[in-house]
């Protein structure tokens, strides 16, 4: 299940959204075409990534902020992307463009420390703005549980797009976090599942006082948990390709 789109228009201009996704790409690009062989990648994600035991002996604190912007491979930065790309509008329009940005960079510091405690003694660097990002998905889910998103269904040779409740995509991307990082050696590389999980965690926190301000139980009350707007609507075309019926 890969969520495409949401149904919940933003009815502002996204620039830190846009501004992070931005800095994301070129960043990437500025590092990723010379890092030619695995010895001077592992060299530099050591040099700006989060590595658990020089940060607990006080080495390399700004790691904590630059890991966020560093990413293994084009599918690690595209996936994460899409993701900031989905829920950031919504969470930046409820908390406005400062807000926003300290909630993403503070989503960050908390999930690089959930990563550190769940194993301080560890060689392997972090790297990836998914942290920040799963702060995001909290901020996003207890604002707007019921936002309907669009997921590709893939099953072997099966696709198709659905509707899903967003507390469906997200509190089940939640679950497997939880489930990877138990089930998973914090020191086996990877991904940082509880990285994410603190993140995420985070993200609720960081929302909740809007969210009290609001009302709280009396705002998804008067929501019903879906946005306080009119949703977008896409129409879906059918595809051209004909099907292939079983003889």
């Amino acid at each position: 299940m890969f969520p495409i789109r949401d149904h919940n228009p933003s009815g502002r201009t996204p620039y830190v959204t846009w501004a992070l996704i931005a800095a994301n790409v070129a960043i990437f690009l500025l590092y990723w075409p010379f890092l030619t062989t695995e010895i001077e990648a592992w060299q530099f994600f050591v040099t700006w990534g989060v590595t658990p035991l020089r940060v607990v002996h006080g080495e390399g604190l700004h790691t904590l902020v630059t890991s966020m912007f560093l990413h293994g491979g084009w599918m690690h930065l595209l996936g994460n992307m899409l993701f900031l790309f989905i829920f950031g509008d919504n969470l930046e329009e409820a908390l406005g463009h400062v807000g926003f940005l300290a909630a993403y960079l503070a989503a960050g510091l908390a999930a690089a420390g959930l990563q550190i405690a769940a194993d301080p003694r560890s060689m392997v660097p972090m790297v990836g703005a998914s942290g920040a990002i799963a702060g995001v998905l909290g901020g996003y889910l207890l604002l707007f549980p019921k936002a309907r998103v669009d997921v590709l269904l893939i099953f072997v040779v099966f696709f198709r797009i659905i509707p899903v409740p967003a507390w469906i995509v997200l509190g089940l991307w939640f679950g497997l976090q939880i489930v990877g990082g138990l089930n998973t050696p914090s020191d086996a590389g990877g991904v940082a599942y509880w990285a994410h999980a603190g993140g995420f965690v985070a993200g609720i926190l960081l929302t909740l006082p809007l969210w009290l301000r609001r009302g709280g139980p009396a705002f998804w009350s008067r929501t019903h948990g879906t946005p306080p707007h009119p949703e977008a609507r896409y129409v879906l075309s059918r595809t051209s390709i004909p099907p292939v019926r079983r003889r």
